[in-house]
């Protein structure tokens, strides 16, 4: 899924990483460069020396669907459902069939109604889904979601989950919440801009246990 070589830009110092599988948690303490390495694998970034392929291809060459942390910064519409179509009206697909496709990405969040809204009146959370319907719509080969779950309520986070696994797109996501972390196939642990852990979760997680990144729950069991 991911293959980095020599990797130098700002912060980070990769030298290797090989990450397989088809959900990705990306952990580290804040400043550790994880935003920074999520946009290079978008393809937001150009790296200064190394390079970077996302399911074998540049970044730039991938369809990328991104939801940052603050999705109302990036938003460009008064109306949901203009900005929920957003993509598909730049590649210019036809009016009736966008129309579908918008109205069955808020379907699949449970939020149809939302559509009929003006964006400034959301919620944090609305704003976060629709943000995630945008992210979807037009079929991306990969969603990247920088701390999408930090602000919002466990009921919305619930909807995203639900619906990236219904979705089945290959999901690159950073967070700090271990619990969700550990659910992931692949976790990189990054600190000070460097792989200090790359693995499996209990692999990773086995070597977090004396600090505050583990899982509560794995604490809570053993």
């Amino acid at each position: 899924m991911i293959r980095v070589r020599g990797m130098r830009h700002h912060l980070i110092d990769i030298e290797r990483l090989d990450v397989e599988g088809n959900r990705v948690a990306l952990i580290g303490p804040n400043g550790a460069g994880k935003t920074t390495l999520l946009e290079v694998l978008a393809g937001m970034d150009r790296i200064r020396e190394g390079s970077a392929t996302v399911l074998g291809k540049s970044p730039h060459e991938v369809k990328v669907g991104w939801v940052g942390e603050f999705p109302d910064r990036t938003m460009l519409f008064s109306r949901v459902c203009d900005e929920v179509a957003s993509s598909l009206r730049f590649t210019k697909v036809e009016q009736t069939e966008a129309d579908r496709i918008v109205l069955e990405a808020m379907a699949m969040l449970g939020r149809p109604d939302l559509l009929k809204r003006y964006t400034r009146s959301l919620s944090g959370g609305e704003k976060a889904l629709v943000a995630f319907a945008a992210a979807i719509v037009n079929s991306p080969d990969i969603l990247i979601l920088d701390e999408v779950d930090s602000h919002l309520d466990e009921a919305t986070v619930k909807m995203i989950a639900d619906a990236v696994q219904r979705s089945g797109i290959p999901t690159l996501f950073c967070t700090q919440d271990m619990d969700r972390a550990a659910t992931a196939d692949h976790v990189i642990f990054l600190r000070d801009g460097k792989v200090e852990f790359s693995g499996p979760p209990a692999e990773v997680f086995g070597q977090l246990q004396d600090g505050c990144f583990y899982p509560s729950l794995w604490r809570l069991s053993q």
